[in-house]
């Protein structure tokens, strides 16, 4: 993606294929990790040309994180992620927001039992271990917010009931741009809960042709089975490479440089708002997910560097001066990136 395309900046900004693991890997970690590399195969039998977001959805299952997709429409994120539910070994549900979505609609909620003759919670779409959100932001602050509790504490509150959701948990949001009619844009608080936001570009035209191709071909994206797309992880694969991702060396100066890059956003000119500890420590996440999915078990500032976009990009907010003058959020985080000084 931002391989083939540096100079634009508004493109997705990570690397597309990891290096070959290292030798001395154990036995187990190397299967976990041969698991998650055949995940991101079996979507591209469905998905031509978005490597580096099929990378972030990869990355965001090893660090138990949520990703926000943003496209407009017609750039395959929905079918991005079925692809991605159909090769994992996972309990899956799709919600489609909408202006007249209600909060129970996705949590669940009191339904009276006639037979016990007295209420009885039914679950609701988001209890399930990968939730697409189709369009989250085409539905009201309200509903949009009914997530949040799910998102964070991995459970749903009701009546002052607390109900666990299954693990593992992840939610997969899709949105059309803001400034697309009928959308209504997420809360901070909520954009704060998403790992990753990644931009689903509209592709080049040597992919595009490839799209085309492929249907022409018979290819029938409801038909996830026909293209060959098959489960290759499960639960157990995902615990394994969770617990791998987590022994993986952070050194000194490599954290000392994930706090400069989040405080140089703080001071950046053109930003009002900028990184918070949270993102700190979503960016620190995402860069050792992506040490251990290139074969090492310890981060570079590299690793740093290809994620910084994607985990920061939801989390600052331009001045509107900067707006009026045409600055684009990753440009500035691109020049925030230049300035802070590299650890060797």
């Amino acid at each position: 993606m931002s391989h083939e395309h540096p100079e634009q900046p508004q493109q997705q900004a990570l690397p597309e294929q990891p290096e070959q693991p290292e030798r001395g890997d154990r036995a187990g970690d190397e299967r976990a990790r041969e698991a998650l590399g055949a995940v991101r195969t079996e979507v591209g039998k469905a998905v031509v040309g978005q490597e580096g977001v099929v990378t972030g959805l990869v990355v965001a299952l090893l660090c138990g994180g949520h990703v926000l997709l943003e496209g407009v429409p017609g750039t395959a994120k929905t079918l991005l992620v079925r692809a991605l539910s159909a090769s994992l070994s996972m309990g899956s549900k799709r919600v489609q927001f909408t202006p007249d979505l209600m909060p129970g609609d996705v949590t669940g909620s009191l339904v009276y039992d006639s037979r016990a003759g007295e209420f009885a919670f039914r679950p609701g779409p988001v209890f399930t271990q990968l939730l697409l959100a189709d369009e989250v932001n085409r539905t009201p602050p309200k509903t949009q917010a009914s997530l949040l509790e799910a998102m964070e504490e991995r459970q749903v509150t009701v009546d002052g009931t607390a109900h666990r959701l299954p693990e593992p948990f992840m939610v997969a949001a899709t949105q059309n741009p803001v400034e697309q009619e009928g959308t209504y844009p997420l809360p901070e608080a909520q954009l704060d809960r998403f790992l990753l936001k990644l931009v689903v570009p509209l592709p080049p035209r040597d992919v595009e042709v490839e799209v085309l191709a492929r249907h022409a071909a018979g290819f029938d994206p409801r038909d996830l089975d026909a293209a060959g797309v098959r489960a290759v992880a499960g639960p157990d694969d995902l615990a394994a490479a969770r617990a791998a991702v987590a022994r993986v060396h952070v050194a000194r100066e490599v954290l000392e440089y994930v706090v400069d890059v989040a405080r140089a956003t703080r001071s950046a000119p053109s930003l009002r708002l900028g990184a918070s500890p949270r993102g700190a420590t979503a960016l620190l996440a995402a860069a050792r997910a992506w040490a251990w999915l290139a074969g090492r078990d310890y981060v570079v500032p590299d690793d740093v560097k290809a994620f910084s976009l994607p985990v920061l990009r939801h989390r600052v907010q331009l001045r509107p001066e900067a707006e009026l003058d045409g600055a684009s959020v990753d440009a500035v985080l691109e020049s925030v990136l230049a300035g802070v000084p590299v650890p060797r």
